[in-house]
Parts: C-alpha cells; sequence; structure tokens
C-alpha cells in the first residue's frame, strides 16, 4: 500500500490525557488500573476509569449527543490542539474530501442502560428525553465527531468488537486509494458499562485484580475505557510534515470461535503476514510488536504462537494493557498511538503488573520498558469472531 501520513493523533486513557503525559505513563511504569468504583459491583475486579468526564457535560447544539461514550471522544479531539490540525487540513481539503471513520463495541450503550433503569414503573416507556440515535446508537460516534469537526465527507462506524479502531486504519487506506477522499479522521471510543462488566464477567475472563498480561498466572483481563484520533493524509503537510506513517495494514476472519480466538494463532499470524505484505517489509524489518496481549489464558496463548512462529523470539514485543486495561472497541487506536509515541520518543513500552512470563511462551516477551530506536512496529489487535487486524507504523528513512 502507499504509505499514509500520520499528521496528528490524540489519545485519552485512564492512564493519562493527551500525548505528552501518555508517554511520561509509559515510561513511568504508572498503570492506570484501580479496584472498580464505577459501578456497584458483586465482584471483585480492576478497571481503567477515565476520571472527570461529568465535567464534559455537552450542550447548546451538541446536547442531544450528551452520553459519556461522546464525552471522552471530546475530550480526546480536544487533546494536543487535534481540533486545530482537523481544520488545517479542512482548508487543504474542503470539509467533503475529509471522511470520518470511527470505530466502537458498546457506543453509548450506558445511556441506554441508565434510561431502562428510569423507564416508566407502569408502562414500561423509556423516558422521554432518551435520545436513541445520537447516543447509543453506533453511527452516533461519527455522526457526533462530524459535527465537532465540520466534516461532510464519507462517514461510517466499524463495530468489530477489539480490533474496531485498528480496522478503520485500513478502511481509511482503502477510501483514499479508492480516490473517495484525500484525508481521513480515524479513531473512536468505548466507555464503561455495566453490559461489558457483568458480561465479560460471566464469560470467566475477568481477573480479580489488575491484569497480567503474558503472566503465567494470568487470570483475565482487566475493562478499561479510552479515546483516540489520528489525521490520515495521502501526502504529508508542507509545514513540518509528518514522522510517523501507516505502512501497512492486514486483516483476516478466522471465525474459529465466537469468542475464543484460533488456539494455534492462525487468523492472527495471517493478520501480521498480510500486513507485511502490504508494508513490502520482512518480519526481521519490525523492530517491535506491541500485542493484543488481553491477559487471557487462551488468548495470550494464542498470540505467543502466532507471533513466535513468524518472529521468532528475536523482535521484542509486550502488551500495553497493563497501563490502561482492555479498552475494548478502543484498543486498536489507544494501541497505535502508543506505537506512534513509542517512535517519536525511542521508547520500548514495558508491561507493568506482569510478573513472570508464561515458560510456555516463546515470543520476545518485554515485562520493563527501555530505550530503543524503533523505526518500524506492527500494533495487533484481535475481536471476537476471529476478526483481527495488525497495522505497520514507522518512519520513511
Amino acid at each position: 500500500m502507499t504509505p499514509l501520513a500520520i499528521s496528528d493523533f490524540s489519545v485519552v486513557t485512564s492512564m493519562a490525557a493527551g500525548r505528552s503525559a501518555s508517554i511520561a505513563a509509559l515510561r513511568q511504569g504508572a498503570s492506570g488500573l484501580a479496584p472498580c468504583a464505577f459501578e456497584n459491583l458483586p465482584f471483585p475486579t480492576y478497571t481503567g476509569e477515565v476520571r472527570g468526564l461529568e465535567d464534559w457535560r455537552l450542550t447548546g447544539e451538541l446536547a442531544g449527543f450528551d452520553c459519556r461514550n461522546n464525552r471522552l471522544a471530546l475530550m480526546a479531539l480536544q487533546q494536543d490542539d487535534f481540533l486545530h490540525a482537523v481544520a488545517e487540513a479542512r482548508a487543504r481539503y474542503g470539509a467533503g474530501r475529509i471522511g470520518v471513520f470511527a470505530g466502537t463495541s458498546t457506543s453509548g450503550l450506558l445511556q441506554t442502560e441508565m434510561a431502562y433503569r428510569d423507564r416508566d414503573a407502569v408502562t414500561g416507556a423509556l423516558p422521554p428525553a432518551f435520545d436513541y440515535a445520537r447516543t447509543h446508537n453506533t453511527y452516533s460516534l461519527a455522526r457526533f465527531v462530524r459535527a465537532v469537526c465540520q466534516l461532510h465527507g464519507p462517514a461510517f462506524v466499524v463495530s468489530t468488537a477489539c480490533a474496531a479502531t485498528a480496522k478503520v486504519f485500513a478502511s481509511a487506506a482503502r477510501m483514499i486509494e479508492a480516490g473517495i477522499c484525500d484525508a481521513a479522521l480515524v479513531g473512536g471510543a468505548d466507555t464503561l458499562c455495566a453490559t461489558t462488566l457483568f458480561g465479560f464477567q460471566s464469560l470467566g475472563v475477568m481477573a480479580a485484580g489488575p491484569c497480567r498480561p503474558f503472566d503465567a498466572a494470568r487470570d483475565g483481563i482487566s475493562i478499561g475505557e479510552a479515546a483516540g484520533f489520528a489525521l490520515l493524509e495521502r501526502r504529508a503537510p508542507r509545514h513540518g510534515g509528518a514522522t510517523v506513517f501507516l505502512l501497512g495494514a492486514g486483516e483476516s476472519a478466522d471465525a474459529y470461535h465466537m469468542s475464543s480466538p484460533h488456539p494455534e494463532g492462525l487468523g492472527a499470524r495471517l493478520a501480521m503476514q498480510r500486513a507485511l505484505d502490504a508494508a513490502g517489509l520482512d518480519p526481521g524489518q519490525i523492530d517491535y510488536v506491541n500485542l493484543h496481549g488481553t491477559a487471557t489464558l487462551a488468548g495470550d496463548a494464542a498470540e505467543d504462537r502466532a507471533v513466535s512462529g513468524l518472529f521468532g523470539a528475536l523482535v521484542p514485543c509486550s502488551s500495553t494493557k497493563g497501563f490502561t486495561g482492555h479498552t475494548l472497541g478502543a484498543s486498536g487506536v489507544v494501541e497505535a498511538a502508543f506505537c506512534m509515541l513509542a517512535i517519536a520518543h525511542g521508547f520500548l513500552p514495558g508491561s507493568p503488573h506482569t510478573g513472570a512470563v508464561d515458560p510456555a511462551f516463546a515470543c520476545g516477551y518485554a515485562r520493563a520498558g527501555r530505550a530503543a530506536r524503533l523505526v518500524r512496529v506492527m500494533s495487533n489487535s484481535f475481536g471476537f469472531g476471529g476478526a483481527n487486524c495488525s497495522l505497520v507504523f514507522g518512519r520513511l528513512a
């Protein structure tokens, strides 16, 4: 594929808000996970909650969009002067030539949960003020982002569970290559809600403490919330230009099981190989792999087989979910942002909470962060049903 310039990006997680705070936390090994205070749960677990979202209430023309998910999206859009970068791109290309391709898994489901709790005791009717289309509906996220950024190009939302905001990078590349748009705003948001907390507990994959990816004693995920966005352009802006590019994207759908990955990681390996092929690279040209690494027994084992089978033990890799928790549909863009920060700052992220790496694993797992010259990195995102996506980011020279 033709490399696409990433002229700007933003990210907000429970660990930090903004690029500077995020790279600082990655360097310090500072996790954002804490005992769950978001919901009164009948079981112990840690979550990655973004604090202060009650201060981001949407008002005026955006009031109808007000929900936790869109608030977090706005918080991310307003980091690091990202909206100014979008405005500059709008001036370059025109509002109709910039696409908006967003990802989420549950969108504003929390809003529906609250509406259901407040339903009429006699009729069961939901509150009249409940606006499903602009809050819970999956497309509400892209609709909201288009409104905030004053964009009128093509727009859609991808909802492929935990691969959603990785797949939108691939979607944007295809749309730009097809000439449908000249630039794209990609990313998304996912926020905490009772459905995911109780749902993953019912699957038996929730850790009681903070998640420990690739640990011999790992016992499940910690759910987090996050949002992030990136601006992709056909060419780097003349003023300063981009330092990081999307070099390749690879997708697969192994459909092995509704919620479990193929035990040998066949779909994951296919996505990684396709990303390398799209970038015109060999495995040895990758300096770091950001793993999907959810800390589940089956998921980490399958990914280790896929990664070690393709890269051996020489390419360092780690999961950053110990910093943020598993941010579900937002994990793709969050970890893409971490990869871009790693390249820009010459730092390979570690894996907080991971004690002893599973001795059965063969990949080159890095528990501690360290300085490293990173030219090209890969980011993995694997979702339910075998919806897999791998992205390659790097410098052109």
